[in-house]
């Protein structure tokens, strides 16, 4: 509660502080703050402080990814263009909830291409955008790819959508999409879409099914 309570006094700190920097900067940024200024909307402080709870109060979707944490083991394969050649190799996973519950930290250890892999994704669930939310690191590259998804009750699924460095196109990003199936409290099935290399359009480009270690 203390924390809670620390970090709601943060945010009123800051909403005061960008007040501040807007008021200095009217004359040499006055269309900048006159959008400002129509989009703010008062809030007052029970709300404010309501609202932040709710914000950051973990809730069912939070759960729901808890229950996959622990040590997993991976089937993966890759596809490098439609031809439906695949390529497939092992992989582990382990999955981690971290401050309090509120974020889930995976770290992916296999191969690419017969080179060693690590990769670290950061997941959760925003209660405000009521989305969850994805980012995406890897010894592969040195950029972040960042995705928001919506949860599907019928399929059990998440629908992720976002965007990543293109190195093949200098200065450009690419979309992305993945899609997260949890079969069971012990398995789940990660597949990745992306841009063909020839002609752009989406393709099936990696595919893990996950299986718990017991």
């Amino acid at each position: 509660m203390k924390n809670l309570l620390a970090i709601i006094t943060i945010g009123f700190l800051l909403i005061s502080c960008e007040k501040g920097k807007t008021s200095s900067s009217e004359n040499s940024e006055k269309k900048d703050s006159m959008t400002s200024a129509s989009e703010w909307k008062p809030v007052d402080s029970a709300t404010a402080t309501k609202a932040w709870m709710e914000f950051a109060t973990p809730g069912d979707m939070h759960k729901m990814l808890a229950k996959f944490d622990g040590n997993w083991t991976g089937a993966t394969s890759m596809w490098m263009d439609d031809s439906g050649k695949a390529t497939t190799s092992t992989s582990e996973c382990t999955n981690k909830m971290i401050f309090e519950g509120r974020y889930q930290v995976s770290n992916y250890k296999g191969n690419f291409m017969g080179m060693p892999f690590e990769g670290m994704s950061i997941m959760g669930y925003d209660n405000s955008k009521k989305k969850f939310v994805s980012t995406w690191i890897d010894n592969m590259g040195t950029g972040l790819m960042h995705a928001e998804g919506d949860w599907n009750p019928t399929k059990k699924s998440i629908d992720f959508r976002g965007k990543m460095t293109d190195p093949s196109q200098p200065g450009k990003e690419c979309e992305v999409r993945e899609v997260y199936t949890f079969t069971d409290d012990n398995n789940h099935t990660l597949e990745m879409y992306g841009p063909n290399p020839k002609t752009g359009k989406e393709m099936k480009t990696m595919e893990i099914k996950f299986t718990r270690k017991k």
